[in-house]
């Protein structure tokens, strides 16, 4: 038998050599401060290798991964830490939420910390992107009371994002800065300005802003296409302050040179699409939608549509909700209905708060020519939700008044409070009332607002002019007595003349002498004498009387007009060169304008019917027309002897023709 062959034992590899814990944190140390973030991670990775338990590592770990963009990555590391180690990372999980704007659950997250200052300037941040502003700027107050380097820009936007823009200039004087410390100051301010509709206060503010940031930035030693993507948000809200203050063609040109050079960052580029596209109108439909289908694209899951470029999370709500409702516009102006259908109904999911989903519907409802749902609509979230329900009822009056049903309108109107009883409010109801033939009700709400403007404690009291319309209203509906006392009411408290004249009017047609009575109240006109109604009547006509200033300056004026007219003097008509007025000649052709065609003298020119038998390239014509002429001579019949007979004309070139031919 052969040997057992021996088997060879394994030699052990050589020892890698282990590295100090303190030399891999001293390299991790390094990498961070050189933002080096990859290499931060992979050093973080060995040291928890070692000591998978150490918080340290893990923190580090995990500020790189968010440093480097890697929000999911550095999620699930906080998820799967917190399975295995007691390590609080709440914080840092609540800022990874933020960054994926999940920022129900980051608030969430943030409720078990302490109010340290970075918690505070998170939970800040997440209010203002919940649109939670007056919560963000209560937070902002009681961070005031820390040395925050910067706070107080964080402060005024906030500010200006929950409608306080008439504090801003307050709380700039008691934290003692001044609007031009910074273009980032600067350009906030000006934006509260502009809220507050002092545009050409922002228009001076933004251009110390944007100046203030070119040098700023050049200290800074930023290239230029950098500097511009910069203050690209002060370009744009220069262009808005332009078109606010109606210089539409220098805003039409900021915009489409911000949008062509394209080195803006992307929330600015859609805040200047969606501005150049409501400056156009409907005037260039197709290629605003052409840009807006470049920012809105369809969703996956629950979302029906996002935003690109990450556009979610860098816009405001109120500017979100301008970029879909704009495109909403387009494509009802475009006719693309199913579009437009299929987007106004994914807009109350996104935008639960609003009102302007409720009013695309209306607005898509009256295009299809169902009126009737669009106030259905409209009157339902009314109902539900009374404090929104100004503008939805005054669109709703306007699309009733429009379709035909002025009840529905005036009811509208009459449920806004806040202008229930102003006089063109009341007017209208009225007007609407009284073309659905509701007298009484249109009555009732004269009869309401004056009660109102009675109790009413204001300065500008319009009860006077009420019940001056109130009483021509009830007079030309045969109501003269309650006319009569209204006008009496009038006279009595407020001495008009209007209502002094209406009343005579008004009771001259029951009581005489209670007409001539307030009649002598009347003060006589300047310059009119006294008038004798019995001559009166038997001329023909009364005759203006001339007297004062006015007469002499007509008697003045007509001599001079006279004289004038004595001046003209007749001047030889002008005839052409050479023309003998003695001897004309025959007279011109009348029908000269006309074109020859339409003259009667004109005559069309005959047809050649051989022209009409030459067909096909020009060598071909002689063969043709030889080979047809050829077997028209052999070929005997009745019919060409007729011809013949009955035009001499025509048979005398088809018989030189065909003897032309037979010699050949």
């Amino acid at each position: 038998m052969a040997p057992k062959q021996k088997q060879m034992k394994p030699t052990p590899a050589a020892a890698t050599p282990t590295i100090a814990i303190e030399d891999l944190f001293t390299s991790l140390d390094r990498h961070i401060q050189r933002s080096e973030f990859n290499q931060a991670i992979k050093v973080a990775d060995q040291v928890l290798s070692v000591a998978p338990s150490d918080e340290d590592a893990l923190r580090c770990k995990v500020v790189a991964l968010i440093k480097n963009d890697k929000i999911d990555q550095a999620l699930t590391t906080i998820q799967e830490s917190a399975k295995k180690f007691p390590v609080d990372f709440s914080f840092l999980k609540a800022y990874c939420l933020y960054r994926q704007n999940k920022l129900e659950e980051a608030l969430e997250s943030l409720k078990g910390l302490e109010g340290s200052t970075e918690t505070m300037l998170l939970e800040s941040q997440i209010l203002y992107r919940l649109g939670k502003v007056d919560a963000c700027v209560d937070v902002y107050q009681k961070l005031l009371k820390s040395k925050i380097q910067s706070l107080e820009i964080n402060v005024i936007a906030g500010l200006v994002s929950a409608g306080k823009a008439n504090e801003v200039q307050g709380v700039m004087d008691s934290l003692r800065v001044k609007a031009t410390s910074s273009f980032e100051l600067a350009y906030n301010t000006a934006c509260s300005l502009i809220e507050r509709g002092k545009y050409k206060d922002a228009e001076q503010l933004l251009l110390s802003a944007r100046r203030i940031g070119q040098e700023t930035l050049m200290d800074e030693n930023f290239a230029d296409d950098e500097i511009e993507n910069e203050l690209a948000p002060i370009a744009v809200q220069l262009a808005y302050v332009q078109q606010m203050l109606g210089n539409t063609q220098d805003a039409l040109v900021s915009y489409t040179d911000i949008i062509k050079r394209n080195l803006a960052d992307e929330s600015s580029l859609a805040v200047a699409i969606n501005n150049l596209i409501a400056l156009k109108g409907p005037k260039d439909v197709s290629d605003g939608l052409r840009k807006l289908d470049r920012l809105i694209e369809k969703g996956d899951g629950t979302q029906s549509y996002k935003l690109t470029h990450g556009l979610d999370l860098k816009l405001s709500t109120m500017q979100r909700e301008a970029l879909y409702t704009n495109r909403m516009l387009l494509l009802l102006h475009s006719n693309k209905l199913d579009q437009a259908r299929e987007l106004v109904t994914a807009l109350p999911g996104m935008f639960p708060l609003s009102v302007m989903p409720v009013l695309l519907q209306a607005a898509m409802h009256v295009r299809e020519n169902k009126a009737g749902k669009a106030e259905e609509i409209l009157g339902q979230f009314a109902e539900k939700f009374p404090e929104k329900s100004k503008v939805i009822l005054l669109a709703r009056a306007q699309i009733a008044a429009a379709a035909g049903h002025p009840q529905v309108a005036a009811e509208s109107l009459a449920k806004i409070a806040d202008i229930q009883h102003m006089p063109a409010t009341v007017a209208t109801i009225v007007s609407l009332k009284e073309r659905a033939g509701d007298i009484d009700g249109a009555e009732a709400v004269f009869d309401s607002s004056i009660r109102w403007w009675s109790n009413a404690m204001t300065e500008d009291n319009k009860l006077d002019i009420i019940m001056q319309e109130a009483a021509a209203f009830k007079l030309r509906h045969g109501r003269k007595e309650e006319a009569a006392r209204l006008y009496e009411e009038l006279v009595k408290s407020h001495g008009s003349v209007g209502a002094l004249v209406g009343l005579i009017q008004t009771v001259a047609h029951a009581d005489i002498e209670k007409a001539e009575t307030y009649e002598k109240q009347l003060k006589p006109l300047p310059g009119l004498k006294a008038v004798d109604v019995d001559g009166l009547e038997k001329t023909s006509g009364a005759k203006p009387v001339e007297s004062g200033p006015t007469a002499g300056i007509a008697e003045a004026y007509d001599a001079k007009t006279k004289e004038k007219t004595k001046k003209k003097r007749k001047r030889k008509p002008k005839y052409p060169k050479g023309f003998d007025p003695a001897n004309p000649g025959p007279p011109p052709d009348p029908e000269r304008w006309l074109p020859k065609r339409e003259r009667s003298s004109y005559r069309p020119k005959r047809k050649d019917k051989r022209a009409a038998q030459i067909r096909g390239s020009q060598g071909a014509v002689a063969k043709e027309t030889a080979t047809n002429v050829n077997l028209k001579s052999t070929q005997t019949s009745s019919s060409k002897g007729s011809s013949q007979n009955a035009n001499a004309e025509q048979s005398k070139p088809s018989s030189k023709s065909s003897r032309r031919k037979s010699r050949n």
